[in-house]
């Protein structure tokens, strides 16, 4: 009996010790707070925001297409971080971001009400993101976090809704300033393009140089995302007749010489500038998924900063790529190998080097993420630019979307078939190494 005793006191100690041991507080992770949890509400609050962010995107000047990918991924995350006092059990991205820190500390008496939190939140890091945003923008912010506070303020008390924007702000501003060290203020730095045979040269009608050539040396968002991720060399250049690279580039002409107006909807449609750029075009995407699903608030915070985390990453992957192998575009190709000196592509050429193609890149990134959090959702129609006259897309996955994204480039004169082809595996690798091969959730 002392036997059986002494046996069982030792494994009540073992399991004590176990219990104290996991009730340690984490001071990397916020104390759990009281009231209702994130999944309890709507996503109302993120869909009026991400209308109002979408308005900010088409309406900004000064920017560069691929750098909107920045206010997409850092709201995302300032939406979701802004909520962490509500998750229960530690979700697997918080706190998780590379190299963030000076976020707000919660305590286990606080009580929020996280709507509020995620409405200050977004107001903050949109006024920070878009300070030189014109006076009517700038108003709608203050507008629409008013209204909703006011909102708030007929379901809780003052003091509740006061600590929720409190606490929104601050992480706000803990995410814009680790944001504001990403390397993207050096990105734009003065660049001199090696010359050779195959290599870009600006192209007409501007002639414009480099646009952020040192945008792949940006910090990624998620450690290691782009590891692995640049594709291999492009076709080897020459200018022989029915070689691959020339069959390469005679295959973009013939294509643009047959178009059907179907092709050119596609690439009018993935022009995206102006539109509401390409990032954007993703978060409206996202943003008509949300709606369709119904996501409650928790799962379409996490969508916006995953998403957008995986398109900022997918970028910073693509620049590298660009830069690194500093390809000649079709255009600078077909008029001077091919002979048609007055050729010019369906839609402006943008000014950086050609392989592999970003918006494959970022859209087969986004679309990876979306099929890893919401599945297959059915049919999704794309009315992002029925503002601008364009009819409605629809489709039968993310995946299909992105390789439409992909296969307008071609259609728009700009990528080789081999280039969209390289950036739809780019992508989808950042995802990949994004998730690690763990649920997104």
């Amino acid at each position: 009996m002392k036997g059986h005793f002494l046996a069982a006191f030792k494994v009540l100690a073992v399991m004590s010790i176990v219990v104290l041991s996991s009730c340690q507080k984490d001071e990397n992770f916020p104390a759990v707070a009281k009231g209702p949890q994130p999944s309890k509400f709507s996503s109302e609050v993120l869909d009026k925001w991400m209308t109002l962010q979408l308005r900010l995107m088409k309406n900004a000047t000064g920017i560069p297409n691929q750098a909107f990918s920045r206010h997409y991924a850092y709201s995302g995350i300032t939406a979701l971080q802004s909520m962490a006092p509500g998750f229960h059990g530690k979700p697997s991205w918080i706190n998780k971001w590379n190299g963030l820190t000076g976020l707000p500390v919660s305590q286990p008496n606080d009580h929020f009400y996280y709507p509020a939190n995620v409405n200050a939140a977004l107001a903050q890091i949109n006024r920070l993101f878009f300070p030189n945003a014109n006076a009517s923008d700038k108003n709608a912010i203050d507008s629409l976090e008013n209204a909703l506070k006011a909102e708030y303020l007929l379901i809780k008390d003052q003091p509740t809704i006061d600590l929720s924007a409190d606490y929104g702000k601050a992480v706000a501003v803990a995410v814009f300033n680790w944001a504001e060290t990403d390397g993207y203020k050096d990105a734009g730095k003065p660049y001199t393009p090696p010359v050779g045979d195959g290599l870009w040269v600006p192209t007409p009608p501007a002639l414009a140089p480099a646009s952020t050539p040192y945008w792949g040396k940006n910090r990624p968002i998620v450690a290691g995302s782009t590891n692995n991720t640049r594709p291999a060399a492009p076709e080897s250049y020459s200018v022989v007749p029915g070689s691959p690279f020339y069959q390469m580039a005679k295959h973009v002409y013939d294509v643009s010489q047959t178009l059907t107006d179907d092709q050119k909807a596609m690439a009018m449609f993935w022009r995206d500038v102006p539109g509401v750029t390409s990032p954007g075009h993703w978060l409206s995407i996202l943003q008509q998924t949300i709606r369709k699903t119904e996501a409650n608030l928790e799962k379409g915070a996490l969508a916006y900063a995953l998403t957008g985390t995986a398109i900022n990453d997918a970028l910073i992957s693509t620049w590298d790529s660009k830069f690194h192998y500093n390809l000649v575009r079709p255009i600078t190709y077909i008029r001077n190998v091919l002979g048609h000196t007055t050729w010019n592509s369906f839609i402006g050429t943008p000014p950086h080097p050609e392989y592999s193609s970003a918006h494959s890149a970022l859209s087969a990134a986004a679309a990876e993420m979306m099929e890893q959090l919401f599945g297959n959702i059915g049919i999704i129609t794309d009315n992002t630019y029925n503002y601008m006259g364009m009819s409605t897309r629809s489709y039968s996955s993310f995946t299909a979307i992105a390789v439409e994204a992909a296969q307008s480039r071609v259609y728009a004169g700009i990528h080789y078939q081999p280039s969209v082809e390289a950036g739809l595996v780019q992508g989808k690798k950042v995802t990949e190494n994004i998730l690690s091969g763990r649920s997104p959730y």
